[in-house]
């Protein structure tokens, strides 16, 4: 089992930037798939980045590609996600998600249903 912590979310104009933490405890992250995914309200969850358990491979949404970068720190049991140039749309809810499956199709990491434990979440939301 593990927890997941999220933080670092708020209110920011756009063109500009903020970076997201998460914190797993129970658990160390080495074993995990991880990903970023977002949910603005009365819509779907969204994927937005995930990293594998090295942090060879990283992939974004093709929305976000370029703006933000996923991360991880093994040794600190936390991944991040810098956001640049945010942008009004980017305004969501951004969830913290981890996945013990050692292999898995990397289409598969972009669906909700590949993960197994989530974080409580942290708001952005970007202004005009």
């Amino acid at each position: 089992q593990v927890q997941l912590v999220e933080s670092g979310g708020g209110l920011v104009q756009g063109g500009g930037s903020l970076r997201l933490s998460c914190a797993a405890s129970g658990r160390t992250l080495s074993g995990f798939t991880m990903a970023w995914f977002r949910q603005a309200p009365g819509k779907e969850r969204e994927f937005v980045a995930f990293i594998t358990r090295s942090g060879v491979i990283a992939d974004y949404t093709d929305s976000v590609k370029g703006r933000f970068t996923i991360t991880r720190d093994n040794a600190k049991n936390t991944v991040y996600l810098q956001m640049n140039s945010l942008k009004p749309e980017d305004t969501a809810v951004y969830y913290c998600a981890a996945d013990p499956s050692p292999t898995r199709l990397l289409g598969r990491r972009r669906d909700t249903t590949a993960y197994d434990y989530w974080g409580q979440g942290t708001q952005v939301t970007v202004s005009s």
